[in-house]
């Protein structure tokens, strides 16, 4: 009598596996997410399909000293574009694995094809689309006018096959348009299931790791935002960046979750163009597109992403409300950083906005969620409260405790001197960022506490 095959039931969600079926998943409470899906049977020979898996000479891995490893750097290759590099902290490094995720129509597939495009003349490259024809992708490279004739591309879903193609072409870089319409033979589940996502993701990274070829992954994302699949993907890859930018905003963000081989959330910007993306050289001055005329409520601070200063605009309005709640709206910026800082303001500036409905914006759609943005954000609430313009030259950064302290923030010398490039005479900063030798054509402010942070804005004009 033959054996009945083994199953599972997955959450498609979070990837948390039951012995049996059940409604709702105990780890991500997701509603009718579970779902059965059939086991393979091991196979003897699953992780040698390519030769060399173990990455040594005989097949069979070997133990070595600690001492005894190389630490000759690998050498990275550039993608084209320095933002892109900036975000994987400063090129590609051969055999590592990467997973782009982003929303529909953010460019992730054009940003690819534009790199694949400009590097393929200096090295052996790969595309490999399992969700467009080879006729479409070569009609969006005819419309954005890239080079075609040293690049190459395959259209297949088969991990199995395109690893097999891979091995006998040895691209140094190969790009997986997308992992969610991937699949594997030995997987009884639809291509997109949380087991096929794993399982194809596991098996090119083993692939990259032992060839030495980099690989970068297509990731969908869910509704809120975040990478579709089960979470050991984000495990098992070397880094994770996501490409995100409005519908209605032509500027796109890239931004590193997760980087074996640089700094996390280091952000690159760049333009969708109707040749397009277009890196942007000079952030800051998207985000500071500020009117001759002054106008209550707006701050400019300075923001730390990931290796560099970023000069962001924050612009607050306050108005008395005629509800019983009033609102406290929020747009790139916590919301319970908001509710806290304004009892704070209540407490240790004796400014009472209960009343008053608060809305605040961060220009350029760009999200903070460090903490030097309070004394930006508080300045530029009691600017609009009070109906005074804050002085056009002047920039700020600090944290704000619940005791009315000003914290000092990471690297304050590095902002000062970027709010210097671009004009700012004047600063307000903790007093613990002060610099230590005096700046030209810059007057900066040093403040332990908030009521002095509120004096000189008073005093200034």
């Amino acid at each position: 009598m033959a054996k009945a095959p083994k199953t599972a039931f997955v959450c498609n969600e979070c990837g948390a596996d039951y012995p049996r079926w059940q409604g709702q998943c105990s780890e991500c409470h997701a509603w009718n997410t579970i779902t059965e899906i059939r086991l393979a049977a091991a196979s003897s020979n699953r992780n040698d399909r390519f030769s060399g898996y173990s990455g040594s000479s005989t097949g069979q891995a070997k133990v070595q000293k600690l001492s005894e490893i190389s630490l000759e750097a690998l050498p990275r290759f550039s993608t084209g574009f320095s933002e892109f590099d900036r975000v994987l902290g400063g090129g590609v490094v051969p055999g590592s694995a990467i997973l782009i995720g982003g929303n529909p129509g953010a460019g992730k597939s054009t940003l690819l094809l534009q790199v694949l495009s400009k590097i393929s003349s200096q090295m052996k490259t790969l595309y490999v689309t399992g969700e467009e024809s080879l006729q479409q992708v070569a009609m969006r490279a005819h419309r954005l006018g890239l080079p075609a004739d040293n690049l190459n591309m395959l259209s297949e879903t088969s991990i199995e096959q395109i690893c097999h193609i891979a091995e006998q072409e040895l691209p140094k870089l190969m790009v997986i348009d997308s992992i969610q319409v991937m699949h594997m033979a030995d997987i009884q589940s639809s291509p997109g299931s949380v087991a096929q996502v794993r399982e194809t993701a596991a098996y090119l990274t083993r692939f990259a790791k032992t060839k030495g070829i980099a690989i970068i992954m297509v990731g969908h994302v869910t509704k809120d935002g975040t990478l579709a699949g089960p979470k050991v993907l984000e495990h098992c890859i070397d880094c994770s960046v996501l490409l995100d930018g409005d519908a209605d905003s032509r500027f796109r963000t890239l931004r590193s979750h997760k980087n074996r081989f640089g700094a996390v959330n280091e952000l690159g910007v760049f333009a969708m163009t109707e040749q397009g993306l277009k890196e942007v050289s000079n952030p800051s001055a998207i985000f500071l597109s500020r009117g001759d005329e002054l106008t209550p409520g707006s701050s400019v601070m300075v923001l730390w992403e990931g290796t560099r200063p970023l000069l962001v605009e924050i612009q607050a309005l306050v108005d008395h409300s005629l509800l019983g709640n009033p609102r406290r709206v929020a747009v790139g910026l916590e919301q319970n950083r908001l509710a806290l800082l304004l009892a704070v303001l209540h407490r240790h500036g004796g400014l009472q906005m209960a009343d008053q409905d608060v809305f605040v914006n961060v220009v350029g759609g760009i999200k903070v969620t460090e903490t030097s943005v309070d004394l930006a954000l508080v300045l530029s609430l009691v600017s609009s409260f009070r109906n005074r313009p804050i002085p056009q030259d002047l920039v700020m950064f600090g944290e704000i405790g619940l005791g009315g302290e000003i914290r000092p923030v990471p690297s304050g010398q590095e902002r000062i001197s970027e709010a210097a490039k671009h004009g700012f005479k004047r600063a307000i900063v903790p007093y613990a960022n002060m610099p230590k030798k005096v700046l030209p054509n810059m007057q900066v402010f040093g403040v332990k506490k908030l009521s002095e942070a509120l004096s000189i804005l008073a005093d200034l004009d």
